[in-house]
């Protein structure tokens, strides 16, 4: 059993600080892949809750690898993102007050393919991003800074 379904025995729904390592993953085409979540049916990151003891990073490949089938190559921190923006209710109740930290990678192997956390999934061009009604709430800020690095780098 995971960290945090073991303090939720605990503490219920109550809101917890969660430390979740995810990954911006882009492909030859400048394209970011998003999977669609099946808890909340909205857009999101690989990515997931960092275990005790763990590296980020390893936490970051971890998760990409259960929810996409990917190995990740190379990859760079993109960002810290925390705040009342981040804070998050999900369907169940569970209250997050999420610090993602993000990395971007654009070198993958394997077969692209998900787990039941997500029913789909789909490469976005920046100009193409979901609706931000559309893309899980503390994803957001992540996906917006994303769009912002991509344009400013004439890569949409």
């Amino acid at each position: 059993m995971d960290y945090i379904l073991q303090l939720r025995q605990i503490v219920g729904h109550r809101p917890l600080v969660v430390v979740v390592a995810a990954t911006l993953i882009v492909d030859a085409n400048n394209r970011l892949l998003l999977l669609k979540r099946s808890d909340s049916n909205c857009w999101g990151l690989p990515g997931g809750g960092v275990e005790p003891g763990e590296f980020v990073e390893a936490a970051a490949r971890r998760e990409a690898l259960e929810e996409t089938g990917l190995e990740l190559g190379e990859m760079a921190l993109f960002g810290v993102f925390s705040g009342p923006d981040l804070y998050y209710v999900y369907p169940n109740g569970d209250e997050t007050d999420n610090v993602f930290i993000t990395y971007l990678t654009r070198q993958t192997r394997g077969t692209l393919r998900i787990n039941d956390e997500h029913t789909g999934w789909r490469w976005f061009a920046p100009a193409e991003l979901p609706d931000p009604a559309e893309i899980s709430a503390p994803i957001l800020p992540i996906i917006e800074q994303f769009n912002l690095f991509s344009t400013e780098k004439g890569n949409s």
